[in-house]
This record gives structure tokens, sequence and C-alpha cells, in this order.
């Protein structure tokens, strides 16, 4: 994967704090940034650089505060981890400091979502479903959609790679999705560079999300892992409720944690239904959690340089950002079926 060249030029004075900024994810959004921003990125978390607490909003109001007192305005907060609500957003928003954030849990989304009018009263504008899964795939979903002209149905897949080293965070999610009830049927959908795989339904946040943004009553998405084997193994703990007990779920926490099979490579793919028209959109890229960490910077970076409107915006409903994969130098490969389905861009 090859990044495009950003230019500099265009850019507020204002500064960027990155929550969670020594993760795996974080530490992308910061190298990123300061490439662009020299100077004016800030790395928070709980231990180290700046110190910050999202679990406790009115403490994280209070270092926005002492943030805004200094050598330059706080214009962003880039979340990387995952708050226990939207107080820490509404802090944000209502000091006018906008927010881009990478949280993957449905109601986290929807709480955040919720503050579009402080965000708007305040002119501040808040991006969410911010990186691969969500995120990517809202991208990928949004033009197959209107390359049908309006879905009735949208396929997500979501293949990741096993020996990627992930965060606490994301093999906690993960885990916990497999306690998770099962929604549809799994299926086998061709992955560029991966062949036809299995995926099995998984309550990732951008199949809730793009039944309200785009309209489309039903989206689906599904996970594969690039290990076959891995991937038969883990949802058979699901299908049998063999990984419903928290304590299973803590066992294959830290099991995920330490053992690492597998490449760091995923793909992505979005097929959208009309009757008997279908397009499906595709893309493979290397290390999703740098991944995320780029999509996150893109979003900062047009956030402080005014190129947003004001409220607040799922990924896929920012025209500015729309060619974001583009942008990360993943090429978007198509497959189409069915009578007279128009071009996408």
């Amino acid at each position: 994967m090859t990044e495009t060249t950003v230019e500099t030029g265009g850019a507020t004075g204002s500064r960027v704090l990155v929550v969670g900024g020594h993760g795996a994810v974080g530490s992308a959004v910061v190298a990123a940034l300061d490439g662009w921003l020299p100077g004016r990125v800030l790395a928070g978390g709980r231990g180290r650089g700046v110190r910050v607490d999202v679990t406790d909003p009115e403490a994280f109001g209070r270092t926005l505060g002492e943030l805004g007192e200094g050598p330059a305005p706080l214009g962003a907060v880039v979340m990387c981890v995952e708050p226990p609500d939207s107080g820490a957003a509404r802090a944000c928003l209502e000091r006018g400091v906008g927010v881009v954030d990478v949280g993957a849990t449905p109601a986290l989304l929807d709480g955040v979502a919720g503050l579009d009018g402080v965000a708007r009263r305040a002119g501040a504008t808040a991006v969410l479903s911010v990186g691969v899964a969500p995120g990517l795939t809202n991208l990928l979903a949004r033009r197959a959609h209107e390359a049908v002209g309006g879905a009735e149905r949208i396929d997500l897949t979501v293949l990741l790679g096993a020996g990627e080293r992930h965060g606490a965070d994301a093999v906690r999610w993960t885990v916990e999705g497999l306690a998770e009830p099962v929604t549809a049927a799994p299926g086998r959908y061709a992955l560029p560079g991966y062949g036809r795989r299995a995926a099995h339904p998984f309550p990732f946040a951008d199949q809730y999300v793009l039944r309200r943004t785009l309209g489309v009553p039903e989206v689906t998405t599904r996970l594969a892992l690039d290990s076959r084997a891995l991937t038969a193994a883990l949802f058979t703990l699901r299908r049998t409720g063999a990984a419903r007990p928290p304590a299973v779920r803590r066992l294959l926490t830290a099991l995920f944690r330490r053992v690492h099979t597998g490449g760091d490579g995923f793909a992505l793919r979005a097929e959208a239904v009309r009757g008997e028209q279908r397009v499906a959109l595709a893309l493979a890229g290397r290390v999703q959690s740098r991944v995320t960490g780029l999509v996150a910077a893109h979003a900062a970076r047009a956030l402080l340089d005014g190129a947003l409107p004001s409220g607040v915006h799922h990924l896929e409903g920012l025209p500015a950002l729309a060619d974001l994969p583009e942008r990360l130098g993943l090429t978007v490969v198509r497959e189409a079926r069915g009578p007279e389905v128009r071009e996408v861009r």
C-alpha cells in the first residue's frame, strides 16, 4: 500500500489531541498528523503524554479548558479509545472542539449522533464511523448503493489478519461479539487476494448505521479471518454457545493478546442488490490498525482545514472524504452482474 502525499498548506493554527495516542491506532494517527501539522499534535492517555480520562467527562472537560489556554487553540480531539458513553464527545462539542471518533460500538455511535444539535449550535463537527469497519466499509457501501440506483440489500464482508497485533479494545470487542445472537446466515464471498471465503454475521456498527444513513432496509456485515481454521473454530464456539460464559471470553481475550497466527492483511467487500442488479466493490490492504489511524488522521485534517460542515456526520455522509481509499493508495475493484448497472466513479 502506498500513501498519497498531502499538502500542508491551508490548515489552521489549531492543535489536535489524540486520546489513546500511544496505542496501535493512536500512534498511527499521531505519526500522520505530526507530519502534516508539526508541533501541533498532542498524544494523550491515562499513563503517558497529556493525562486524560474519557471515563470522567467533568475532568476531561477541565483538561480541554487547560489545553485551550495553551499557545494555540485546541481545534479537534481524535478518540482512539472507547469511552463508556458520549460524555467526552459532549465536553468537546460544547466547547466548539471537533471530534473524530474511531469507536465501533453502535450504542456509543448513537449517543454521539444524538449530539448533532449541540455540535451545530457550537459550530463544531464530529466525524463517526472512522476506520476500516466501520469506515472504509461505509464508503464502499455508499458507492455500491449509488451504482445500482438505490440498494434494497447490502452485504458487507470483512476479512481481518489474525497475525496482526490489535489493540486491547479491538480484541475485547471482537471476542464480546462472539456472544451476540446470530441474526443472519453465513455466506461465501470472493475477496481480493484471498479467493472465496466463508464469512459469518458479526455485530459491526456499519450495518446498523447504513440502514439509517443510506435508507437501505437490509444490511448485514460478515466476518472472516485470514486463517480458515481459526475462523471455523471461533464460529463453532459461537454456534454452540461455548463463547457465552464471561470466563470463556476472558480466556479468549487473553489468548488473542498473546498468540498471533496468520498475516496482517485485510480485505473488504460491499455488495449492493436491487432486483436483479448487483454491484460488488472490494479492496485489500495491510495492517488494519494502521489504516484505521490513517483514515482518522485524514478526517482530523479535513476538520481542522474547515472542509467539513458542522454537526455530527458518519464518514459516508461527507463528500470531502469520499475518495479516502484512493488517497490511501488502496485499489477498489468492481464486480458487476445484472442488467443496466450504472457505473460507479
